[in-house]
């Protein structure tokens, strides 16, 4: 009876094993996409964005998530969109083509890093920041 006992013991915490482990190894990194436009006309930048991430050594669905959102030009969406990625807890928020989704990345966070391209200088789109970095700004460098 009691080696019956012991073998069930043996088999569920066998059986267990794979579970506890899978808890204990490191979440996948999130990133957040956030764009006013849509999939389609941000096609070029997203495959841009990730060779870039291939680069460096992640890979979609294998060791990284991206979330995306997408206005489709509406504007209006975007602080919405860029709450529900900040509640997804995501790693950094991506906010590419300048405009209206950095401004709403930045409203809707002050301690998730945010990524963002544009042609003006970040301290005019950021006035009122001591953390937007200005072009040539040494911690701009790698």
């Amino acid at each position: 009876m009691s080696s019956r006992r012991e073998f069930i013991t043996l088999v569920g915490g066998a059986a267990a094993w794979p579970l506890a482990a899978r808890a204990q190894q490191a979440a996948m990194p999130v990133i957040g996409y956030l764009s006013s436009g849509s999939p389609q006309g941000f096609a070029t930048r997203l495959a841009a964005f990730r060779q870039g991430l291939r680069e460096v050594g992640y890979r979609e669905s294998q060791n990284v998530t991206i979330e995306y959102r997408w206005g489709e030009g509406k504007d209006d969406r975007l602080p919405r969109m860029a709450a529900e990625l900040v509640e997804r807890r995501v790693s950094v928020l991506v906010a590419p083509g300048g405009g209206n989704a950095p401004l709403a990345a930045k409203r809707a966070t002050a301690t998730i890093p945010i990524v963002f391209e544009t042609g003006v200088d970040p301290q005019s789109q950021f006035p009122n920041d001591s953390n937007a970095i200005a072009p040539g700004d040494s911690r701009s460098q790698p």
